[in-house]
């Protein structure tokens, strides 16, 4: 768009307008009103310099927090068990046995461990479809680092359709509802493939995302929820039982577990409105907590102390359960890139499994180069996804099916086909 203006045209004669651009080459008609979008980034543009300041200011006192409470956890897990009582939805981090600041570098790598990967993606239901749908795809894969051969995958693809796209109460399968499915797929994977491995080998798993599974606990969506997370619970647990390693891979996390930690320290517990609402800290991550570029709590590949996490959701986590995390420093010099690590409690409190899972993921996300990423889970992820042309065909294939069998079928809805007419390659997933 920037032969439209010439080169030395100011930034404000550079808005563009929506009869600047000549339908008859473009063919297309704007619907932003950049005249307004234009004004809200100036207005952005002039508090800039504020708002550096302030978070300057809340990030050093963030540092100084951090130093002055990195020893004293009892209190910390006393101001913790305070506000938890003022708020059950508290959400953040609770020291266990390891200074704020403790920095670790990576084991070594256990040579023979076996890796499982998996990944999913799905295919939600449309309304606007002809034919009412959905998919679970999950991608699994397996490699021994001692093997020469070459890693396994697995696909599994679970159609979803009549009955299956109901919930026990018969309300309509929701978006949130089929992811629900497909993690607890993922993880279901996981452990299949795991039962079959040499018992007396190290079996380290992991999938993309929090190993706390999500979901409505309440309202119409309730009892799916609850049902799913006790067969999640129940995966868990032969997990456990056969010794098996698994943890929730979470890239560029932007929460502040441990911020909020240090926030309570500065919160009066007294005000219920403070310890609900008080965020002196505000707009600063635990990814800028432990990966300041200039100066960083964590050199690369060196992983956090190991937290427990304080949430409404605890309570369904109990004992060897409970979710714990540590954040992993998979950057370069100079480039740190924090990644947060969910861990169930006995991984975390097994050092030598804690060892293994930690030297495994900075190994694996070396192998990536500049864009550091667990390899196996970008294998599992290139496994698991589905294309719009793919969608298209299951679609047409269940058409064909359901004609050939004399079964009733629909048309797609008309706003659905004046949107196909744009050209789309891609849907979301």
């Amino acid at each position: 768009m920037s032969n439209f203006w010439p080169n030395n045209a100011s930034a404000a004669q550079k808005v563009p307008r929506v009869a600047e651009f000549p339908k008859s080459r473009y063919n297309f008609f704007m619907s932003i009103d950049f005249q307004q979008v234009y004004q809200k980034i100036r207005e952005i543009g002039a508090t800039a310099r504020e708002r550096k300041q302030t978070l300057e200011e809340r990030r050093k006192h963030a540092r100084f927090l951090l130093e002055l409470h990195a020893d004293n956890l009892d209190a910390l897990r006393e101001r913790v068990e305070a506000a938890r009582q003022v708020d059950p939805a508290l959400r953040c981090a609770v020291p266990m046995n390891e200074r704020l600041d403790t920095h670790l570098p990576p084991p070594a790598v256990p040579h023979n461990a076996v890796l499982i990967a998996a990944d999913g993606s799905q295919i939600n239901p449309d309304r606007h479809a002809a034919v009412q749908f959905g998919l679970i795809n999950v991608g699994t894969i397996t490699l021994r680092r001692d093997s020469s051969q070459t890693p396994q995958i697995f696909t599994e693809s679970h159609l979803l359709f009549d009955q299956e796209l109901l919930t026990a109460s018969g309300n309509p399968l929701t978006e949130g509802l089929v992811a629900l499915r497909r993690d607890l797929r993922e993880r279901a994977a996981l452990y299949e493939l795991a039962v079959s491995c040499d018992p007396n080998l190290p079996v380290i798993t992991f999938t993309d995302g929090p190993l706390e599974l999500w979901g409505n606990a309440g309202g119409e969506d309730g009892q799916e929820y609850a049902d799913a997370l006790q067969e999640y619970l129940g995966v868990l647990a032969r997990l456990q039982t056969h010794g098996v390693v698994t943890a929730g891979y979470v890239e560029k996390p932007g929460s502040g577990l441990v911020v909020r930690l240090l926030e309570l320290m500065e919160i009066d517990l007294t005000k219920p409105e403070e310890v609900r609402a008080a965020h002196p800290l505000r707009g600063i991550t635990d990814r800028w907590l432990f990966g300041e570029r200039k100066n960083p709590l964590l050199r690369p590949g060196e992983r956090s102390a190991v937290f427990c996490i304080q949430s409404r959701n605890a309570q369904h986590y109990a004992g060897a359960f409970s979710l714990h995390f540590f954040y992993l420093n998979v950057g370069t010099e100079g480039h740190p890139w924090p990644v947060r690590v969910e861990i169930p409690r006995w991984v975390a409190e097994d050092s030598e499994k804690l060892g293994w899972l930690h030297a495994i993921l900075v190994e694996q996300c070396r192998m990536m180069g500049a864009r550091p990423y667990p390899y196996l889970l970008h294998r599992a992820h290139e496994c698991a996804v589905v294309s719009l042309e793919e969608k298209r065909q299951i679609e047409q294939m269940l058409l064909a099916e359901l004609r050939r069998a004399g079964e009733e079928t629909d048309e797609g809805s008309y706003k659905q086909s004046a949107k196909d007419l744009e050209g789309r390659t891609t849907f979301k997933m």
